[in-house]
């Protein structure tokens, strides 16, 4: 029987490509053998468009003591053969903030090392997805019965959606349909905000010109504006929004840095809530929450001033 190459690869100790997860926070986020594989490969990659750390690729190269390969949106998706190259003969290292498989780009690099006949291994590590139970909000149901916790199926997250930048031509809606789903369903919908690097405006690309805008970082309060515009746009077609202004929702920023921020409150207060700098999420939440969700994001109520702040108990979920 033939076994497929990611589980022939440590039986025989094969020159391999590495997908190595990075984590949420900072250098030493890596796992201890994540950081050994670094230190052996030939060439470490750095894919450095799906998300960012907090600190920078020299921060990085100088805990791992290796040089870093940045590798962006073309040249993972169109010119992957380079980073393929010689993984069958040396140790390649590909790495990836938060978890490997967080974008199906990855997956796409692991095909292409299949087909190839390169054995692969993954190293995974904390993303936004597991990570964002820092809020308090569960990832699971639970109930604690004679001093024993019980778990159900029914996790409290639904689907995850994305918010992307709008612009004068393009507003896309569809994504909100996902959302009410989750919110028919009783889960919390969690929101992954749009980044935009090394991106060419429409003119830049009809004309071939290599020339790239800043980089771009969507943050809570954009995402709450559009999604302000969606619940109106909803009302004028004489629908009913999933959403409204007053909905509780969870602004989340830079999870797994030491500063770390977190912000519960209305859609209406989240427009203009100010959570730093990137990466930020959002979450809405769903139906009634648990006791315990509800006191631990009075933790994180909005200040109405600067010396209170508002209970999240009255809010509408």
């Amino acid at each position: 029987m033939t076994m497929p190459s990611n589980q022939i690869a440590p039986l025989l100790n094969f020159e391999m490509l590495y997908l190595i997860g990075l984590g949420l926070g900072d250098a030493k986020d890596i796992t201890v053998k994540g950081l050994e594989v670094v230190r052996r490969c030939s060439r470490v990659y750095l894919e450095a468009y799906t998300s960012v750390l907090t600190v920078g690729k020299e921060a990085l190269e100088e805990f791992y003591g290796r040089k870093l390969i940045l590798a962006d949106r073309e040249e993972v998706e169109q010119e992957a053969d380079n980073i393929l190259k010689d993984a069958d003969i040396s140790d390649v290292a590909f790495l990836v903030v938060g978890d490997p498989l967080g974008a199906t780009t990855h997956s796409d690099l692991i095909l292409r090392a299949t087909k190839l006949g390169i054995p692969y291994r993954v190293i995974h590590n904390a993303s936004i997805m597991n990570a964002v139970g820092c809020c308090g909000l569960q990832l699971v149901n639970c109930s604690i019965i004679n001093q024993c916790f019980y778990f159900s199926q029914l996790y409290k997250f639904g689907e995850t959606v994305s918010i992307v930048f709008w612009t004068d031509t393009w507003r896309p809606e569809s994504f909100f349909d996902k959302v009410k789903k989750n919110r028919q369903s009783g889960l919390h919908t969690l929101c992954l905000l749009d980044i935009k690097i090394k991106e060419q405006s429409l003119e830049n690309l009809i004309k071939g010109r290599k020339i790239y805008d800043p980089p771009r970082y969507m943050s809570v309060n954009q995402a709450a504006q559009q999604l302000l515009e969606v619940v109106q746009n909803q009302r004028i077609r004489g629908e009913d929004p999933a959403i409204t202004e007053e909905t509780l929702c969870v602004g989340l920023a830079r999870v797994g840095a030491e500063d770390q921020k977190i912000a519960a409150g209305t859609l209406q207060q989240m427009c203009t809530v100010d959570l730093g700098g990137p990466l930020h999420s959002l979450i809405i939440t769903g139906g009634s929450l648990h006791p315990l969700e509800i006191e631990m994001l009075n933790l994180f109520s909005i200040p109405e001033n600067s010396s209170e702040s508002q209970s999240v108990d009255g809010l509408r979920t």
